[in-house]
């Protein structure tokens, strides 16, 4: 090639290799300061699709389990409300085996049957004022609950829970009982007995939707631990490689810089030729 400076090529050229390199740092920047391995949706099209749909489902699924540890903590109130109308039974049978028997007069059954009649009192109170939020339920309303305990729609994402716990005191037989006297005492053990087995249903009920609840929030734990995993492996940027790449690139910006400023004097060897 002749002589020439109204075209100078190794300087185009050079400015070339330049531009180019300094794409290479800025991507290398811009990976490096976001964790993200692809900085624009060119850098990887499918990949930046796949990962914003992994990360829609990882978001989905942490609301859901959000859901199934909220439906436990109802589950669990309701249970603990049970739990104490419970101790109240227990105690009404102790009472009641106190007062059948002829070691105590009627004025000390008397007294017995004010604090069995209290205790009544307090059962109901708890029945009638354990709720969730603005959700009864020991009262026997019955009212159908859904959980939503997984990140698309559809049944299957869906657990559904009917309330039927009914621990009001007249449900459980023990409204009218008396331990005034010696029958009443004894009728009152057979009441007792009968209604610690109703509530001991109701609990079992709970106990086996806490259980469901619980296998529920494992398999999202899983779930979330996987497609974060997937997520990473895909969009995450390798910093070693990244930290590499703008360490090339900056060296060879580094040359062509030099290179460009050698193409710039080509055009003084001309003047030598006048």
């Amino acid at each position: 090639m002749g002589l020439r400076i109204n075209t100078n090529l190794a300087s185009i050229n050079a400015q070339r290799q330049l531009s180019k390199n300094q794409k290479r740092v800025e991507h290398a920047q811009a990976a490096l300061a976001s964790g993200s391995r692809i900085v624009t949706a060119s850098d990887d099209a499918a990949g930046l699709a796949i990962a914003e749909n992994i990360r829609g489902q990882v978001q989905g699924i942490r609301m859901a389990r959000n859901n199934a540890y909220n439906a436990q903590s109802l589950i669990q109130v309701s249970e603990g409300g049970l739990n104490e109308i419970n101790n109240i039974l227990i105690r009404l049978r102790e009472l009641g085996v106190q007062a059948a028997s002829d070691t105590v007069s009627d004025t000390e059954r008397d007294f017995l049957n004010q604090e069995a009649g209290q205790l009544i009192k307090e059962s109901e109170r708890i029945a009638q004022s354990t709720r969730f939020g603005n959700k009864e339920l020991l009262n026997g309303t019955g009212e159908e609950l859904e959980y939503h305990v997984g990140p698309f729609a559809g049944e299957e994402n869906i657990i559904k829970y009917e309330i039927t716990a009914d621990a009001t005191t007249g449900e459980l037989g023990i409204d009218d009982v008396s331990i005034a006297d010696k029958d009443g005492a004894k009728d009152t053990l057979g009441a007792v007995d009968g209604a610690i087995e109703k509530l001991s249903k109701m609990r079992a009920d709970f106990g086996a939707v806490q259980s469901r609840l619980q296998v529920t929030v494992s398999n999202l734990d899983i779930q979330n631990e996987n497609l974060t995993a997937a997520q990473a492996r895909i969009k995450d940027a390798d910093i070693a490689h990244e930290s590499s790449e703008m360490a090339s690139a900056r060296i060879l910006n580094s040359a062509a810089i030099a290179v460009l400023a050698q193409a710039n004097q080509n055009g003084q060897e001309a003047l030598r030729l006048f």
